[in-house]
């Protein structure tokens, strides 16, 4: 009597590629929290500086201060308790001089004493996301921007067939990829494009 032969296994490729599009959904969610939130803040860079946060304040010495440019800087920086060499220093009208800092500027009315401090503080967290978002560091941050953006390519297509039937690729899938590509395609041609 013949032998049976057992029936041949199918190989289930969904399961593989679930678990690839997870595991490397999981892997992207720092890099897109990162990429997200510094592409928001650098598209409205005409709002506001997502670099710095602008500051001013008014500081009263409450006297005049007279004497030489380099005098007065001195005063001002000693009475503020700046530990910082001036960039520069120079009389901008008889009554008031500027002293320049790294990220500040104190402008001082010698006749009263007043100091208005204006700079800028860094958005700590703000800043490195948009130093890496805008690759300003160049060099290895490429390696690693360039395997990002093929993991989300990785995601895009996995993600295209993980469901079948019509919930998926040949059904609504199809639609939604459709008005996915439309979205910048639409946007190019009612903008007039480049």
């Amino acid at each position: 009597m013949p032998e049976k032969q057992a029936p041949r296994r199918r190989l289930r490729w969904r399961p593989w590629l679930r678990a690839t599009h997870r595991d490397l959904g999981y892997l992207a969610v720092g890099l897109t929290v990162i990429y997200a939130l510094s592409g928001i803040a650098v598209n409205h860079i005409e709002d506001w500086d997502p670099n710095f946060n602008n500051y001013e304040e008014t500081h009263q010495l409450g006297r005049a201060l007279p004497g030489e440019d380099a005098a007065v800087a001195a005063e001002v920086l000693r009475s503020l308790d700046i530990d910082e060499e001036p960039a520069d220093v120079f009389r901008v009208d008889t009554d008031e001089v500027q002293v320049l800092l790294g990220t500040r500027t104190l402008h001082v009315r010698t006749d009263t004493g007043e100091i208005r401090d204006e700079g800028q503080k860094p958005r700590l967290l703000l800043r490195i996301a948009n130093w890496l978002h805008l690759n300003r560091g160049k060099k290895a941050w490429t390696y690693v921007a360039d395997a990002y953006a093929v993991g989300l390519l990785t995601l895009a297509i996995t993600g295209i067939f993980m469901l079948p039937g019509r919930r998926g690729i040949l059904g609504r899938g199809a639609i939604m990829v459709l008005l996915g590509a439309a979205i910048p395609f639409l946007y190019v041609v009612l903008s007039g494009g480049p």
